[in-house]
């Protein structure tokens, strides 16, 4: 697939937070899109954070923010990487590593991605192939949907909700 005209990227860019959420749950979407982030009071987003820190010293760029937007993890001469604490939600992490790789393409940078799972010491790679970027142009216009709700979606009851940040605002009354 080629690059999108700039008006429509413009359109459909969002962070890559918002689409590893979106995977995850659209609830916690839709409420990270209005400015409720409670993912700093997560004990998993700070160990996730040390491991990013103290691991991965070959890489020559970590935590680039682009655009004021997304955050790349890592950033080699031939690929970009993402860190994740657990593989528990797997497919939310290759599908937020697409977006980044899908959002440099947009600007003229191709690379491969990995996803690293230290604890686990496993590596995933991750191939941004014509078909991920035609679903992932459905997720982001999904995405925007999402967003623009006017109540949030109604709480799901998931395997990991016990373990969310933002548990408390879908089941605790």
């Amino acid at each position: 697939m080629e690059r999108l005209e700039e008006s429509l990227f413009e359109e459909l860019k969002t962070s890559g937070t918002k689409v590893n959420y979106y995977f995850v749950c659209k609830r916690k979407l839709w409420l990270f899109s209005r400015g409720i982030g409670l993912e700093g009071s997560s004990e998993r987003v700070s160990l996730g954070k040390l491991l990013h820190q103290y691991s991965y010293k070959r890489y020559s760029k970590k935590g680039v923010l682009i655009d004021n937007l997304i955050a790349v993890d890592l950033i080699g001469s031939e690929e970009v990487g993402e860190v994740k604490y657990s593989d528990r939600l797997s497919e939310a992490a290759r599908w937020q590593l697409l977006y980044y790789l899908f959002y440099l393409k947009q600007l003229g940078i191709e690379r491969r991605g990995v996803i690293n799972y230290p604890r686990q010491r496993k590596r995933e790679e991750v191939e941004l192939t014509p078909e991920a970027e035609r679903e992932l142009l459905k997720v982001l216009r999904e995405i925007k949907e999402i967003e623009e709700l006017p109540t949030p979606p109604p709480p799901q009851k998931l395997p990991y909700c016990k373990r969310c940040s933002y548990y408390e605002l879908c089941f605790v009354e």
